[in-house]
């Protein structure tokens, strides 16, 4: 058993070091590239609270909010509601405690086949639309590509990526925010605060697997040789950027899925944009997402698709 265990953490292994090796390739060059977003004609639109359709904005529009928070939700109808009343319970509180805070939460249904779409539209009809916008892509893109949605139609100065689990506490918003601005003096404006669960690796690793341990460090050494130097965890879904570091990261970025984390945050270091590190707390939401996980399975022959353009 021992041996094969071995031997499946070394197949393991080289399939991320391959992967990585051609995701640096990929960085390396999109850090330097344009690359357009393609909206499908559905998906330029989000319905008002009276079921109206509107344009949405450009992230190249001057901000209008202080905060735009992205939701990527693929299949969420069970979880997302726990997620955002958590969310919008913290966000009205402090808007009540400072009138001068605005807010918007963009909700991007990644071609779900539940009704993701259909409870996140309530939280529009309760708050109003100018508060909670709801974008249904067609088809799946994956969480890189439904972030990317979001955050090309928010309207934040500060801009955050949360997942619909609700695994991250939504408070440690003011953590992500801290660290931010201890970053000044910001070059061109861009800085970004990525939330951390390393100070938490101890507790996993306890409870993992000696394979799945071994695979965890070598796709951490392997993600720090190759693309993403002083980042312990690339992967947390808590990521706080500004408008302008948003833009130029996501402008570059190309894979869609899994990966699109690392892809980021290299983009980020070519581009010598600042970033903090931010512990924030954490916890396993049962039912971790095994649809996501296998659309994300796909990154490999997304992965070729971009180095084949």
């Amino acid at each position: 058993m021992a041996p094969l265990l071995l031997q499946l953490a070394a197949l393991g292994a080289a399939l991320v070091a391959a992967a990585l090796i051609l995701i640096s390739f990929v960085a390396f060059i999109t850090a330097t590239e344009m690359p357009q977003l393609h909206r499908h004609e559905e998906e330029k639109f989000f319905l008002n609270v009276r079921g109206q359709r509107e344009a949405l904005p450009s992230i190249q529009d001057s901000p209008t909010k202080q905060l735009s928070v992205v939701v990527p939700s693929y299949n969420e109808e069970k979880r997302l509601p726990v997620m955002m009343d958590e969310a919008l319970g913290y966000l009205e509180d402090r808007q009540k405690q400072d009138p001068t805070f605005t807010y918007e939460v963009i909700i991007v249904d990644d071609g779900s086949k539940d009704q993701t779409s259909k409870v996140a539209f309530k939280y529009c009809q309760k708050y109003g639309s100018d508060k909670v916008r709801v974008i249904t892509l067609v088809k799946n893109r994956g969480k890189g590509g439904a972030i990317r949605m979001g955050v090309f139609s928010s309207r934040g100065k500060k801009i955050l990526m949360a997942d619909a689990d609700g695994a991250t506490k939504f408070p440690d918003i003011e953590k992500l925010e801290k660290g931010l601005n201890d970053l000044q003096p910001w070059p061109d404006q861009m800085a970004i605060a990525c939330g951390s669960r390393a100070h938490l690796e101890k507790e996993s690793i306890a409870q993992r697997s000696y394979f799945r341990t071994l695979l965890m460090y070598g796709f951490h050494f392997l993600v720090w040789f190759l693309c993403v130097k002083g980042i312990r965890d690339t992967q947390c879904g808590f990521k706080l950027l500004t408008r302008e570091a948003a833009s130029r990261t996501f402008s570059s970025l190309h894979i869609e899925r899994w990966a699109f984390d690392v892809e980021l945050l290299y983009i980020a270091q070519f581009f010598k944009i600042p970033i903090a590190e931010i512990a924030v707390n954490w916890t396993e939401i049962e039912g971790e997402h095994i649809v996501y996980v296998t659309a994300d399975l796909k990154s490999g022959e997304d992965l070729d698709h971009t180095v084949a353009q």
